[in-house]
């Protein structure tokens, strides 16, 4: 596997950076703090999300951004693939807005299935491939300050052993599962065998052929009552029948007696309404009369003809009064259009007053605005004479300030650039001293680790008794160094001092070139001021005269609306008089009318009185004729119920009665022994099909006794198979480690010879425990701990590449591995490890890692790169840029810098 390209947008120091990647050697430099190890976190989140960071997913967004995106390019296997991750941190909390990995064969999208589909194709998780692949900045001694358990745990998880150990536990769980479930089994198959034996103890055929012949008995005796039953029940019905043929006739005595008895009722009150209906025709002839005397009365007072003998007709009634309605109609028409006009009238009239009085108030509005305009004036004309001074003020003002520039090292407007200039000399000053504390500090610490060494008789190098070491004097060439970069210090603060106080006089300037333009442009605003403040002045002036002119024209215009004002109340009053002509009018025709429609009432009274006594007449010459066909109707029925009564036998209904009665009781005595015969044969069906069921049942648990005793046995065989498999996982667990470490042990041993040419020490160990023991040439047994700090550093960069190269190149076949990641390797290492490590890093090139990403300053490491890229921060902006170099460009770079 290998890294291809990395782009970054807002992922933390990077506005954007779009790096790509070869094969070989890629050394990543610049310096301390300017973001190197950020590309390679990148890469790393890029591929494990979150699991892939220190902290949270906020920390990876640039400040002051909304959201960062991360890509990664990446072949595996002879595929190439490709990542894309987007964090949003405008929320509470931040949040992955994209995530989508393409694949040859598919698109995975979501934060959780990229990182499983990344974890399947690389077969390791973010932890394995930190302790596989991935030396991280501080973590060199990672594997060396482990435990020998916390070292066994990382390396079986690389190696895939964690999935045995997996394994034989679930076999191990399998048989606990397999034995419960068998003893379950067992227990079951002990209880169906005592619930056979008690039902077989009831013998249960027997008893069935007892109840079936039990069960025939009790069938023929109820055929038997039921034959004897349907006889009494034809007797009765056959009674029943007479007597219910003598009680419907009985009936229809009883129902003609009262049909007589209300015919004769209907006939009486039949008569009663006749005598009724005659006396409610007299009072209608009363009435009538009643009516034509009123309307004698009032004729001669309407302009109709004709008298309470010959009255006029309804029409001519009806066309009165429509000749009275129209001119009515006329009437209101001409009422509505005067009201309109007193109206009209008397809105304009009041409409002019308020105009006129609008019209004064306005005037007096522009004799009160002159009067104001006359005290603006007076008080701009002031005001101007002030504005004057403090424009020569301001001039005074640029003049000194001017001065400053006399005996500046730049030239007015320059100030800025200058400053830049300055704040960029200090800038670089200051990362000097910074890189040259960080080197001080380096070499203080490895003088006093030296010098503990020394104190305990050791050599500072290898850890030798210092008698047989050939490098005591070294410490002398360090304490020289030191004392060299101390110098060195010194004079680079010194520098940045006196650049500070530079810095400090270019702001000085920059604030004077600011004030002095501030200056200049308040002059020219206050002359601009003045000009339009003397304009202001002369139109005001003009606006007086102008508004004192409108408030006469507008007087002048409110006197002539008071005149139209009283034309338009006089016009009003006139019309008030016609209005009341119209309404005296208007009730002279109103009391026409009312005679006329009373007329029309008492003609519409005598007409009605003239057809209910019609109608009336009618009636009881009809109730008449009803009464005389009721008459026949009872004759008819009193001889009916002659005829009935002559038809009765009071012999044979008594003994159809008595015939009635014996059968009813023998067929209830019979009901009842048949209903004690039905559910003695209902009992014994059920207590047949009782024990037909527990027959079924025996049957039933027998088979299941079988098939429950053949479950057991294959438990029994299941239960070996799950020990033997448990057993198998642990053998092979235990042997695949013991090879691993074999051929880790193997490695480390060459690989450590390889780089670390030293007479001082023989071998390494790493027993079955993964515990690590460095053995010197003598024999004498050391623990990794006891090295120097550049051999201990060196000791685990070894263990982690022969880690590497065994996963790489495994037992039984290569396997696609991740690029070899270096950050910061040389933190711990002196020149002389330093050179150890440029070896350790071709011996990997030479076992055939395709990629290795190096993070480091050190010139040696970068000399030794295949390709370069440097990593710079802007001062300014604190944004970091990342630049491609040749490294023959970088090589003569360094020559030239030591001419």
């Amino acid at each position: 596997m290998r890294f291809e390209r990395v782009r970054l947008s807002n992922f933390k120091c990077y506005d954007d950076a779009d790096l790509r990647l070869d094969r070989g050697v890629t050394v990543i430099h610049g310096l301390n703090g300017s973001g190197k190890s950020s590309l390679l976190e990148a890469s790393f989140f890029a591929l494990y999300g979150s699991k892939g960071l220190d902290g949270n997913l906020g920390d990876v967004v640039t400040i002051g951004a909304d959201d960062t995106e991360v890509e990664l390019w990446f072949a595996h296997g002879g595929d190439s693939y490709h990542v894309e991750r987007r964090v949003r941190a405008t929320g509470d909390q931040p949040t992955t807005a994209k995530c989508v990995l393409e694949a040859p064969d598919a698109t995975i999208e979501g934060a959780r299935d990229v990182r499983a589909y990344v974890e399947d194709l690389l077969r390791m998780d973010a932890e394995a491939f930190v302790n596989c692949a991935y030396v991280r900045q501080g973590e060199v001694n990672k594997l060396i300050n482990a435990s020998p358990a916390q070292r066994q745990d990382m390396l079986d998880s690389l190696l895939q052993l964690g999935k045995l150990e997996d394994y034989r536990e679930r076999a191990s769980d399998a048989r606990v599962g397999v034995g419960r479930v068998r003893d379950d089994k067992r227990g079951a198959l002990s209880q169906l065998d005592e619930q056979i034996e008690a039902k077989e103890e009831k013998e249960l055929h027997a008893r069935l052929n007892d109840l079936q012949s039990e069960h025939e008995e009790v069938a023929a005796e109820i055929d038997r009552f039921d034959e004897q039953r349907e006889k009494a029940v034809e007797t009765r019905d056959r009674a029943v029948e007479i007597l219910e043929s003598y009680e419907e006739k009985r009936e229809e005595l009883a129902s003609l007696e009262s049909d007589i008895e209300d015919l004769r009722e209907q006939i009486s009150e039949t008569e009663r309404d006749r005598e009724e209906l005659a006396e409610t025709i007299s009072d209608h002839r009363e009435t009538r009369e009643e009516r034509r005397d009123e309307l004698g009365e009032l004729l001669p007072e309407t302009e109709l003809d004709g008298d309470a003998e010959d009255p006029p007709s309804p029409d001519a009634v009806d066309d009165r009064l429509d000749a009275l309605a129209e001119r009515d109609d006329e009437l209101q028409s001409d009422l509505n259009e005067v009201t309109s006009a007193v109206t009209e009238h008397t809105n304009q009239a009041e409409n002019l007053r308020e105009s006129a009085e609008d019209l004064e108030s306005q005037a007096e509005q522009r004799r009160e605005q002159a009067a104001e305009f006359e005290s603006d004036v007076a008080e701009t004309r002031e005001s101007l004479a002030d504005r004057r001074e403090k424009i020569d003020e301001l001039g005074e003002r640029v003049e000194a300030l001017e001065a400053a520039f006399e005996d500046a090292p730049v030239e007015f407007g320059e100030a800025a650039s200058f400053r830049e200039d300055v704040a960029d000399d200090l800038s670089e000053a200051r990362e000097t001293v910074a890189g040259l504390e960080s080197d001080v500090e380096n070499r203080r610490e490895q003088i006093e680790e030296a010098e503990e060494l020394l104190d305990q008789g050791k050599c500072p190098e290898c850890g030798q008794d210092v008698d047989d070491s050939p490098h005591v004097e070294t410490i002398d060439d360090d304490r020289e160094r030191l004392a060299a970069l101390e110098d060195d210090l010194a004079e680079a603060r010194e520098r940045q001092s006196a650049l500070e106080d530079r810095l400090e006089r270019a702001e000085d300037l920059v604030e004077t070139e600011s004030e002095i333009r501030e200056c200049r442009t308040n002059r020219s605003n206050v002359e601009q001021l003045v000009e339009q403040r003397e304009a202001t002045v002369e139109e005001k002036v003009e606006q007086i005269e102008q508004l004192r002119e409108e408030a006469e024209e507008l007087e002048a215009e409110a006197e002539q609306k008071r005149e139209e004002a009283a034309e338009r109340e006089d016009a009003a009053e006139e019309c008030r008089e016609r209005v009341a002509e119209i309404n005296k009018e208007r009730g002279t025709i109103r009391e026409r009318r009312e005679r006329l429609e009373r007329v029309e009432d008492l003609l519409d009274a005598v007409a009605d009185a003239t057809d209910a006594i019609e109608r009336l007449r009618e009636r009881r010459e009809h109730l008449e004729e009803t009464n005389d066909e009721r008459r026949e109707r009872l004759v008819e029925k009193r001889e009916r119920r002659s005829d009935l009564q002559e038809e009765f036998d009071e012999d044979r209904i008594e003994q159809a009665r008595e015939q009635r009665e014996t059968a009813s009781d023998y067929v209830e005595k019979a009901d009842a022994k048949l209903e004690s015969l039905r559910e003695r044969r209902d009992d014994l069906q059920s207590a047949i099909g009782g024990v037909e069921n527990e027959i079924e049942e025996l049957e039933s648990l027998r088979e299941r006794r079988d098939d429950l005793a053949e479950r057991v046995a294959w438990l029994d065989s299941l239960y070996e198979e799950t020990e033997q498999l448990q057993r198998m996982y642990g053998d092979l667990r235990a042997e695949l480690r013991q090879r691993n470490v074999e051929s880790l042990q193997a490695m480390l041993n060459e690989i450590f010879d390889l780089v670390y040419q030293n007479d001082s020490y023989a071998r390494i160990e790493l027993s079955g425990e993964y515990e690590l023991t460095v053995y010197q040439k003598d024999g004498e047994p050391l623990d990794p701990e006891q090295l120097s700090g550049g051999e201990r550093a060196l000791f685990n960069l070894s263990l982690r590449c022969a880690i590497y190269r065994l996963l790489a190149e495994g037992i039984e076949g290569t396997a696609p591995m991740p690029p070899l990641i270096l950050d910061e390797p040389t933190v711990f290492l002196d020149s002389g490890h330093v050179s150890q490590l440029v070896e350790l890093v071709e011996a990997m090139r030479e076992y055939g890692v395709e990629q290795i990403l190096v993070v480091s300053h050190d010139e040696e490491l970068v000399g030794a790169a295949d390709d370069l890229v440097r990593v710079e921060k802007d001062s300014t902006t604190n944004r970091s840029t990342v630049v491609r170099e040749e490294p023959e460009d970088r090589l003569a770079e360094v020559v030239g810098a030591g001419d």
